[in-house]
């Protein structure tokens, strides 16, 4: 299945909803690109914002190639000067004109950068086609020998009411029955993100097969918490670390509920064999210290869990799946939560049982409950009298019964 953010980009500029402003702003440099002193315009603001819809959409209306990297990718100046400076220099595959995409170049602001971003200077200095950066901040002091080279232009958080136009529009394409409060919901718990509104809406309808409010509510308000599928998407179709180590820092799910996630989709993203083989490695570290952690309560080790989890996990990858893959919590959460319900009902009983005894719960358990429950297995009568002596309810009779006939 196509992703909808990719199924349903805008072809056009004028398809971009709630940013007119900087659309106008990204068309006038483009326009007056062969004199203007400023060879690249720096797009800045929130994910899922448009920016990089509005690069690909005013190359489309010009009808030029667009060239499309991400500067995360890259770990050094050479790398850059290879792919960035081959497409600067090489004429368009159709003598149309081109335009450089360079998406998310907060990714060059980290200590792996190796003069990255003053590689991208001295290209963009000797450009002949126009340069689109993208950036969530680009008042990083890193980024500031880009930015002085860059004309800025923001790309603002979205309105509610526009992403509720773009996800209405989506679900009349597609026939996705929706409650309208539960669609405005979505929109309004995006936190003026519609790639993570879009993508929330394609996984609602892939699981349930339609939006209600139900649903909607089983999401995290992303203004406070972020969902894990977002930060699952973080860590798997990021090749930054820096992304990817933040990736968990405000869900909701513990360590445990997070190696479990993990663990359940990394298959299903990672399809190259050593790619799969090097997440688990980190995967497998991650719990060692986590181990170590109960083991002797030395809880800095909990730091080391942590970018082991995101980016070992990211940076085991050597490229990122285009594909979309539709996240799913693991089987093994509901086989531990049944495993808890039997555990506390069998405590229940045993807790009964140690208070007439005047005996402790574990003793009842290990020592006491196998010739109760044999004695429940053989006799009606002691059933009835076990019962009534203890004061079972039907969940602990119906544990009982279950427990004889294993």
């Amino acid at each position: 299945m196509k992703p909808f953010i990719d199924k349903y980009a805008p072809k056009k500029p004028n398809e971009i909803i709630g940013q007119e402003e900087a659309v106008k702003q990204l068309q006038q440099f483009v326009a007056n690109f062969s004199k203007g002193k400023k060879k690249a315009a720096m797009l800045y603001g929130p994910s899922g914002t448009g920016k990089t819809s509005a690069a690909h959409a005013i190359a489309k209306q010009h009808g030029w190639e667009i060239v499309e990297v991400n500067a995360s990718d890259f770990r050094t100046a050479a790398e850059i000067e290879s792919v960035v400076g081959g497409a600067i220099r090489q004429q368009s595959l159709f003598f149309t004109g081109k335009l450089i995409l360079v998406d998310e170049i907060d990714g060059l602001a980290g200590d792996q950068d190796r003069g990255g971003a003053q590689a991208l200077v001295k290209l963009i200095e000797g450009t002949r086609y126009p340069v689109v950066l993208t950036a969530t901040n680009p008042y990083d002091h890193k980024l500031s020998s880009l930015k002085s080279k860059s004309v800025l232009v923001e790309f603002s958080a979205l309105e509610h009411e526009s992403i509720f136009s773009i996800l209405k529009a989506i679900c009349a394409h597609e026939k996705i029955p929706y409650e309208e409060d539960a669609l405005k919901m979505l929109s309004r718990r995006a936190g003026g993100d519609a790639r993570a509104a879009i993508n929330n809406l394609q996984v609602m309808a892939i699981i349930a097969g339609k939006l209600t409010k139900q649903s909607v509510e089983e999401l995290s308000d992303r203004d406070r918490t972020e969902h894990i599928m977002t930060a699952l998407q973080k860590i798997f179709k990021t090749t930054s670390l820096e992304v990817a180590t933040k990736a968990f820092e405000t869900v909701e799910e513990d360590v445990d509920e997070q190696f479990l996630w993990l663990d359940e989709n990394l298959p299903k993203e990672y399809t190259n064999p050593q790619d799969l083989a090097r997440a688990y490695d980190a995967l497998s570290k991650a719990d060692i210290f986590k181990r170590r952690i109960r083991r002797w309560q030395h809880w800095r080790f909990l730091v080391y869990v942590g970018v082991l989890l995101t980016g070992g996990v990211a940076m085991a990858k050597d490229q990122k799946n285009p594909a979309f893959v539709g996240y799913k919590p693991t089987g093994r959460i509901l086989k531990m939560w049944w495993a808890k319900q039997k555990s506390m009902k069998k405590k229940a009983i045993a807790a009964k049982i140690a208070e007439k005894t005047h005996s402790s719960v574990h003793d009842v358990i290990t020592s006491t409950m196998p010739y109760m429950i044999f004695a429940f297995k053989k006799s009606k009568t002691f059933q009835q009298n076990f019962i009534n002596e203890f004061d079972l309810d039907e969940e602990e009779v119906e544990w009982m019964r279950k427990a004889a006939s294993a």
